[in-house]
């Protein structure tokens, strides 16, 4: 329930037209004409404002008591104008007094209190509004009511303790759902926003089965970034309300899609060994494995004992629930840790022949196999047979966005073999594709040609440049750092030289040498400052010192650097959030 404060009232007056012309002895004549016939607090509070602004405080005051003694039915209002004649009297006391009086001669009804409670509103006294409003909610006996006015008033009066309480009250009606996610929003990142915790573990605590108070802390976890707290609640919630662990499902999507690799482990483990017979199990029992191996592929330098337990977990997993459109995608992962790090590649290729072969009816899951097989190829160092398989799924997914993603590795091919200008050619389409992941990339593979090709006759350093990231796509990491050494003390003059830095810092990153990435990164921010990667070592050089050293100083020292020696980096907003969090800043 909401009574919303409007005013109540039908067209303008005459009256009104005087009012707001400010011509009150007229609007005070008018007023008084019309409040013989109907009495709205805003016709009262008006005819008494021009009284006033008359300097007819004398005859305001008259009116009032009179009122006040005759009329009963509007009782409460003359008590509520006899209260603010008492306040500009500076008489507090009486003023008191009287708004009390008011609220009594209303609690017979709620819908008295609602009107009182406007009236008080609109006299600029919220304190006195909250008090009709919470009276009104205890003779309704509706404690929910009225939540979205008093959150309101409880803003406007400074109360916010009492302010997200009412927030958080209103999202049991879930029409208001939105509205009450944005009212939190507002205290995100602010000082208050511990209060925000605490008041929804409070209403946890009162009403355990109300899934709406549950609901919001774990999305403001999720605000927060912090899954595997989000991941706790929403497994106590499961377990008390039921819910077969859709939500759990769903909040290890989330953790996946946001890299929490650890959390969404976790959150599907939950669902195959609460849930053995539920719908979500197959899912959720190749989903487990593949958050793991995200896990394991992100973790340098990739352990190949864990690759082989991965997949000897998909292996046993097909071998309980069998091969089906529900589990087709483990046999996809398991031919590409087969391919890419255990250097297996026909193994890899027979996997994928029997993907497309079991999965044969579903058209984007064989192409998608035929993507990876092109994939296979080149790491065999056969890019003919690669580039077969990615026309094929060009040519299958015209104006698709798997056909895009075909397009840009046959461009990638033709880069890797020195054909800068096919390859440019295919970037330039791709510039405009729907993707924007897919866009950028070739923007940037795009430029890169761009700038470091027609300065010598032979395109020498591009050529050994393109052979080197092919090295890298093959996972041949030592080969590649060799071959980036020799570059560096050839070409460190050339055009390429801090592109040859980046691409060997990453490759050292990927080695697990963090200090070896650093002083690449270093270099380039302290040689080529003004050069496009300038801002970008600075950022990788934050997440270095961040999440591998935990040097929380050097990070929040780079970051701050991004912030005042690249103002317009597209790191910016990033950089900030990342040096204020590790300040352990609560402010906006």
């Amino acid at each position: 329930m909401s009574i919303g404060f409007t005013m109540g009232q039908g067209g303008a007056t005459l009256a009104d037209e005087y009012y707001k012309a400010g011509e009150f002895e007229k609007a005070a004549n008018e007023y008084s004409k019309l409040l013989k016939t109907d009495v709205t607090w805003a016709r009262l509070s008006r005819y008494v404002n021009s009284l006033l602004k008359s300097n007819k405080a004398e005859d305001a005051l008259k009116y009032v008591r009179k009122q006040q003694r005759s009329d009963e039915q509007n009782r409460a209002y003359y008590e509520l104008l006899a209260g603010q004649l008492a306040t500009l009297r500076s008489d507090t006391t009486q003023a008191k007094e009287l708004f009390s009086a008011a609220l009594q001669s209303s609690k017979a009804s709620v819908s008295k209190l609602e009107k009182i409670a406007t009236a008080f509103n609109e006299a600029a006294e919220p304190r006195w509004a909250i008090r009709a409003l919470v009276m009104a909610r205890e003779v309704s006996k509706e404690p929910a009511s009225y939540s979205e006015d008093l959150m309101t008033l409880y803003k406007a009066t400074g109360q916010t303790e009492k302010a997200i309480d009412e927030i958080i009250t209103t999202s049991k009606q879930s029409d208001k759902k939105e509205a009450v996610l944005a009212s939190l929003q507002g205290f995100i990142n602010t000082k208050d926003e511990p209060l925000v915790e605490k008041a929804l573990y409070n209403k946890i605590q009162q009403e355990p089965n109300e899934l709406a108070y549950n609901e919001l802390l774990i999305w403001y976890f999720v605000q927060k970034q912090r899954f595997s707290r989000a991941l706790l609640q929403e497994k106590a919630t499961d377990k008390r309300l039921k819910l077969n662990g859709g939500r759990v499902y769903d909040l290890g999507m989330l953790a996946m899609n946001n890299k929490e690799y650890k959390t969404a482990a976790e959150a599907f483990d939950y669902v195959i060994t609460t849930y053995p017979q539920g719908q979500l199990y197959p899912f959720a029992r190749r989903l487990v494995i593949n958050a793991r191996e995200e896990q394991v592929k992100n973790t340098y330098p990739v352990d190949k004992a864990e690759i082989r337990k991965l997949i000897n977990d998909y292996q046993r997993m097909l071998q309980e629930i069998g091969t089906s459109n529900k589990t087709l995608e483990a046999l996809r992962s398991t031919a590409n840790l087969y391919g890419t790090y255990l250097d297996s590649k026909d193994t890899a290729l027979t996997v994928l022949d029997l993907a497309i072969d079991l999965g044969k009816t579903d058209k984007n899951f064989v192409d998608r196999c035929k993507l990876d097989k092109g994939d296979i190829y080149l790491l065999k160092g056969e890019p003919w047979e690669s580039t077969l398989l990615y026309s094929q799924v060009e040519k299958s997914q015209k104006e698709e966005l798997l056909g895009y993603e075909a397009k840009l590795k046959n461009a990638k091919l033709y880069y890797y073999k020195g054909d800068f200008a096919v390859s440019k050619d295919i970037l330039d389409i791709l510039k405009l594709a729907t993707s924007r992941e897919i866009a950028n990339d070739a923007e940037q593979l795009s430029l890169l040609i761009v700038d470091n090709t027609g300065m010598d006759s032979t395109e020498a350093a591009m050529r050994e440049y393109a052979a080197i990231d092919l090295l890298l796509f093959q996972n041949k990491t030592d080969e590649a750092v060799d071959k980036l050494n020799q570059m560096w003390k050839k070409y460190a003059e050339h055009s390429l030289a801090d592109e040859v830095l980046w691409l060997r810092a990453n490759t050292y990153m990927k080695q697990g040498k963090n200090a070896e990435a650093l002083e690449d990164l270093k270099k380039i921010v302290a040689t080529y400052p003004t050069d496009i990667l300038g801002d970008d070592a600075l950022f990788t050089q934050g997440k270095i010192y961040e999440e591998r050293l935990k040097d929380k100083q050097a990070a929040m020292d780079a970051y701050q650097k991004i912030l005042t020696q690249y103002p317009g980096s597209i790191f910016g907003a990033e950089a900030r959030k990342r040096f204020r969090a590790l300040r352990g800043d609560t402010l906006n």
